[in-house]
């Protein structure tokens, strides 16, 4: 699924460009580059750095497959040329779910605080009404307070939790807090 690019303003008056991520194979390594930068920069996102093995090629071919499929959307947040952060949300497909959708956001440190977050979910969340799905929902990693924080703060709420769902390197066990936002139709 397409989108179709956006400026955005932010908070400390840069611009943000809001697009599709291209299947071209040097935005495909750019993203790669992003994705491994963002996972050693928190422990709140599901992989570590080493685990962001795929190649040019692999990733190129795993963007293009969003931007074709009818059910998945991800949209990338440029600013001068860098990826500075990245959304996605899938749409359920099947008659008894696609009333549903799940979404996902990660933002690089250093971009913390302009609210890209908030403008991202203000996006998914008018493509998911455009869509007519009733309810959104979301899983964040037990410690994750600033993530919790914007997702309270974009009316989600916590509906459950998944004990010991990660393991991190030390051992430690956290869980998997699941949230829920309604949508009015």
């Amino acid at each position: 699924m397409n989108y179709e690019s956006k400026k955005v303003c932010l908070k400390n008056g840069q611009s943000a460009l809001f697009r599709t991520p291209s299947a071209a194979l040097a935005e495909a390594s750019a993203m790669m580059d992003y994705l491994r930068i963002c996972a050693a920069e928190t422990e709140f996102v599901i992989r570590y750095p080493e685990e962001c093995t795929q190649t040019p090629t692999q990733e190129a071919a795993y963007l293009d497959s969003i931007n074709r499929s009818e059910d998945q959307l991800m949209i990338v947040c440029e600013i001068g040329g860098e990826i500075a952060g990245n959304c996605q949300i899938v749409f359920y497909n099947k008659i008894k779910t696609k009333h549903r959708a799940e979404v996902m956001i990660g933002i690089l440190q250093k971009y913390w605080g302009l609210g890209i977050g908030t403008a991202m979910f203000e996006e998914m969340l008018q493509i998911a009404e455009r869509r007519q799905v009733s309810q959104i929902e979301l899983e964040y990693i037990e410690g994750n307070e600033r993530g919790r924080r914007l997702y309270e703060k974009m009316g989600f709420v916590q509906y459950g939790e998944r004990p010991d769902a990660i393991r991190m390197k030390d051992g430690t066990m956290r869980k998997e807090i699941m949230m829920i936002r309604k949508l009015r139709l």
